[in-house]
C-alpha cells in the first residue's frame, strides 16, 4: 500500500514539474518571434477587420508575448489560405488561419474533392463571433423586398465560388424562389458594396451584418441601402428590432428547411481561427487560451464597441463539438445543399 502511495505521489510531483516546464517551453519558443494571422480574405472586409483586431490584442496573452501580425491571403472563399495553413506554411504554432466558416464545411457544403486539406484535422482556437448575413439593395433597385425578388430578376454582386455572396443568393433562389442574378469577380465584400454604390450591381446577398455595420454605421438613418432580408434561422437582435425579415422563419417544405438549417449552421460557426494539426499540442493549447483571453480583453472589447462590431466568442472546444455534429448530418441533406450550390 505504501509502495502504491509512493508511486502516486511521485506521479503527482512529476505532473507538477512537467506543467510549469511545458509552459516555460512555450514561452521560450514564442519569445522574440512573430505569429502571423493569415486572413483568408482581402483587405477592408469583415474577416480582415476581425483578424486585425485580434492581432492587435492577442500577443500579450500568448506566453513569451510574441508580435502578432496580420497578413491577407484571399482566394476561393479562403480555401487557399486554409490549404496553406494545412500544407505549406510552418506548422510550429506561428501561423494562425482566420478562415471562412464555409472553408471548414466544404466537404459538407461543396466539392470536397477539390480540397487539399482536411478541415476536420485543424486544431480550433475558437470563433470570434457568430455571424448573420443579409441581403441589401440600392434604393433605386426595382426589387425592394424578398417578395419583389421572387417576381423579378435582381442583379447582385459577388466575389468567387465558395464565397458567401455567391452561395447565399444561390440558396435563396433554390429554396425561397428568388430570382437573383449573380455577377462574380469582385475581390471582397468591400468591393461588392462599392459596386452597389457605383450602380454596377443592384444589390448583394451574403453580406455580413458585422461588416455592413462597420462600413455604414448610419446605414438605416441615412438610408444608404435597403436591407430586406436576414439570411439566418434566428436573425440578429438589432435587425430583428427593426423588423428585417428572417429567411429561416419563412414557410418552406421540411426538406428545404433541413437544407437551410445545415447551410445556415456556418453562421453559428461564425469566424473560426485554426492552426495546423501538426502544431505541438502545448503551443496549440496556449494559442487557444490566448485567443479566448484576447476576446475577453477590455481593451479589445472597447475597440470593438467603437468599431460597432460584435464580439460573441465560441471556444475551440465548442467549435469542435459543432463541427462533429454537422459532419453527422444525413448525406441526403448535404447532397441537396451541394447540388444547389453547383458543387
Amino acid at each position: 500500500m505504501g509502495h502504491i502511495r509512493a508511486i502516486a505521489l511521485g506521479s503527482l510531483a512529476l505532473s507538477a514539474i512537467c506543467a510549469p516546464a511545458q509552459a516555460q517551453d512555450v514561452a521560450m519558443f514564442y519569445k522574440g518571434r512573430t505569429v502571423t494571422i493569415v486572413i483568408g480574405a482581402g483587405p477592408g472586409g469583415g474577416y480582415d477587420t476581425y483578424g486585425r483586431l485580434v492581432a492587435r490584442h492577442m500577443g500579450k496573452h500568448i506566453p513569451g508575448t510574441p508580435t502578432v501580425s496580420p497578413s491577407n491571403m484571399p482566394g476561393a472563399g479562403s480555401i487557399v489560405s486554409a490549404a496553406a495553413i494545412a500544407n505549406t506554411l510552418p506548422k510550429d504554432g506561428t501561423q494562425i488561419g482566420a478562415i471562412y466558416a464555409s472553408a471548414m464545411l466544404e466537404p459538407l457544403l461543396g466539392d470536397g474533392s477539390r480540397l487539399k486539406y482536411d478541415p476536420s484535422k485543424f486544431q480550433n482556437l475558437g470563433s470570434a463571433s457568430r455571424e448573420v448575413y443579409t441581403c441589401a439593395v440600392r434604393n433605386d433597385a426595382p426589387a425592394k423586398s424578398l417578395e419583389d425578388a421572387r417576381k423579378q430578376e435582381l442583379i447582385v454582386g459577388a466575389t468567387a465560388e465558395g464565397g458567401t455572396t455567391v452561395d447565399y443568393p444561390a440558396m435563396s433562389n433554390a429554396f425561397l424562389g428568388t430570382r437573383f442574378k449573380v455577377v462574380r469577380g469582385y475581390k471582397g465584400s468591400r468591393e461588392v458594396t462599392l459596386a452597389m454604390e457605383r450602380g454596377e450591381v443592384q444589390g448583394a446577398c451574403g453580406l455580413a451584418w458585422s461588416t455592413l455595420s462597420v462600413q455604414y454605421p448610419r446605414l438605416f438613418e441615412d438610408k444608404v441601402f435597403t436591407m430586406f432580408a436576414q439570411e439566418d434561422m434566428d436573425g440578429h437582435p438589432a435587425l430583428n428590432k427593426r423588423g428585417v425579415p428572417v429567411t429561416g422563419k419563412l414557410s418552406m417544405s421540411a426538406d428545404a428547411r433541413q437544407a437551410m438549417e445545415l447551410f445556415y449552421s456556418q453562421n453559428v460557426l461564425g469566424r473560426p481561427y485554426v492552426v495546423a494539426a501538426e502544431v505541438p499540442k502545448d503551443r496549440a493549447a496556449a494559442l487557444r487560451k490566448a485567443f479566448m483571453a484576447a476576446l475577453a480583453d477590455p481593451e479589445l472589447l472597447a475597440e470593438a464597441q467603437k468599431m460597432r462590431i460584435d464580439i460573441i466568442p465560441t471556444s475551440g472546444e465548442d467549435v469542435e463539438k459543432l463541427i462533429a455534429k454537422l459532419y453527422a448530418t444525413p448525406t441526403s441533406v448535404s447532397d441537396t445543399v451541394k447540388k444547389t450550390l453547383g458543387r
